[in-house]
């Protein structure tokens, strides 16, 4: 049997479709990647204010900064190690002191030290101070932002190896091996990451457990699908997590810069919410982890749930051929032939 959907067509009309489909995919995936980079501004970012002068950015920039007063710099630096706010400024006779976190988003730190120079004139000294810089060997947190794009693939191909090209069964056993995959792939991508490159600081359990908790996420969704409609939720698992979930995750700025409703996307699927896990164990103690650890465990929730369904299906469908097929056999035939010869 072929593998061609388009068998049934003849091969002018198969050409056809693909020159027609093929290029409008590619241009979405390209527009998916592209215009979230596009427009990248501040969209109520969360900032700290030390003392009452907010510069008039609140005036001058309406709906860019969502800004929290602090009674002191020792409050608004404990609200950076927190992840309440991305930075914050302290503005005094003559200077501007701008307190600012490079592992949260090196681009929110640099735009929040631009926004308060201009804010405070050529007049006004201002002093930047990274309050939770990034790794010494990844200062611009590169490494970081690199990792993450090959991390979501490297799932999707572990759910076409577990599910589609060996096809592990019964569902305990694919479970299991999506389980034990992704703690090790975990691993060596610390010791790659952390152990050669330095770029992951932070307790080495939680790394290690947020990367094992992403990459599960991400491959039993793919899985889950596969086994729920076929090879085609390969395709549809793959689409969502790469070309949506990755692009849409602020990986390398933060959400507060992209469009709301493409950033509240990307946080509940699982690159934006295992990055984000990420950034909390390796840089702020697991401060603000809770909520990526809750979307990451419902993703894999749902893709333990799809892979049970699915092979409970299967092992239904497989049942109801072999009924069909002890009707319809010729040595079910003979016996009944021979068993009403011996009652005669």
């Amino acid at each position: 049997m072929s593998s061609n959907p388009l068998v049934k067509h003849p091969p002018w009309r198969q050409l056809l479709i693909v020159s027609l489909v093929v290029p409008v995919v590619v241009t979405l995936a390209v527009m998916a990647f592209t215009w979230p980079a596009a427009r990248t501004v501040p969209r109520d970012l969360p900032v700290g204010v030390v003392g009452d002068s907010d510069l008039g950015l609140g005036r001058s920039r309406p709906g860019a900064f969502d800004l929290h007063l602090y009674a002191d710099d020792a409050a608004a630096r404990r609200a950076i190690d927190d992840r309440d706010v991305y930075g914050a400024f302290e503005a005094a006779p003559g200077r501007v002191t701008v307190l600012t976190a490079t592992a949260a988003s090196p681009a929110v730190a640099q735009l929040l030290t631009t926004v308060v120079q201009q804010a405070a004139g050529p007049s006004v000294r201002v002093a930047t101070v990274d309050v939770v810089p990034a790794s010494r060997s990844d200062s611009r947190a590169s490494v970081f932002g690199s990792m993450m794009s090959p991390l979501v693939l490297g799932a999707e191909i572990l759910a076409v190896v577990v599910a589609v090209l060996i096809g592990f069964r019964p569902a305990l056993r694919q479970l299991l091996a999506l389980a034990v995959v992704s703690a090790v792939t975990a691993g060596g991508v610390y010791l790659l990451v952390q152990g050669y490159l330095g770029a992951l600081p932070g307790d080495r359990l939680g790394d290690w457990g947020a990367l094992a908790l992403t990459l599960f996420a991400l491959s039993a969704t793919t899985a889950g699908l596969a086994s729920l409609i076929g090879p085609g939720g390969v395709a549809v698992g793959a689409a969502l997590m790469v070309f949506v979930g990755n692009p849409f995750a602020a990986i390398t700025s933060a959400p507060e810069l992209l469009p709301k409703a493409v950033a509240r996307l990307g946080q509940l699927l699982p690159p934006g919410a295992g990055s984000n896990l990420l950034r909390s164990t390796a840089y702020f103690g697991g401060h603000g982890a809770a909520i990526h650890v809750v979307v990451l465990a419902a993703w894999s929730v749902f893709g333990i749930l799809a892979i049970v369904e699915g092979h409970r299906r299967a092992a239904l469908r497989h049942a109801a051929r072999h009924r069909v097929e002890l009707i319809e056999s010729p040595l079910r035939d003979a016996l009944i032939r021979d068993s009403h010869l011996l009652e005669s």
